[in-house]
């Protein structure tokens, strides 16, 4: 192989590489305050500005935490102090606006202001708390989980 065959392969195995990572991703922490983490396969990440999110992601703020997330779709998430809040599932076409969103609020509080996925298939989004299911036909609201449980 000469150089720029080489070249060529190096670059098509980079933007392949880097179109899967941003495929998976749900979105992106766009505000973070105090403290802020996100339990991603068993391991503990700090929740900084700019920080890519993932379905099966487990966003936690503490005593003096607050969490802003926009996903693909546009949906807004905002979280207050001492919450837990699990992005159970993100699917997202971006071409057809088609998709799916389950977010489980474990406990504290999620402000939601929702996007694309509800205006083309609001019956395949849903948040749950351990006592209620909320679905969503496009449209804003707050959930408030109380003290709940951190698993």
């Amino acid at each position: 192989m000469n150089n720029k065959t080489w070249a060529a392969a190096f670059l098509f195995a980079a933007v392949a590489m880097s179109a899967c990572a941003v495929e998976g991703e749900a979105g992106m922490i766009k505000n973070s305050s105090g403290d802020v983490s996100i339990v991603r396969s068993g391991t503990r990440i700090p929740g900084a500005v700019g920080t890519p999110v993932f379905a099966a992601d487990k966003v936690r703020t503490g005593a003096d935490g607050s969490v802003g997330m926009t996903l693909r779709d546009s949906t807004l998430l905002s979280a207050g102090p001492n919450s837990l809040i699990v992005l159970d599932k993100f699917v997202f076409d971006s071409t057809t606006n088609a998709g799916t969103l389950s977010v489980s609020v474990k406990k504290g509080t999620l402000a939601v202001a929702t996007g694309k996925i509800a205006k083309e298939t609001p019956e395949s989004i849903d948040f749950r708390t351990s006592t209620a299911v909320i679905g969503v036909r496009g449209t804003e609201f707050v959930i408030d989980a109380g003290a709940g449980n951190d698993d």
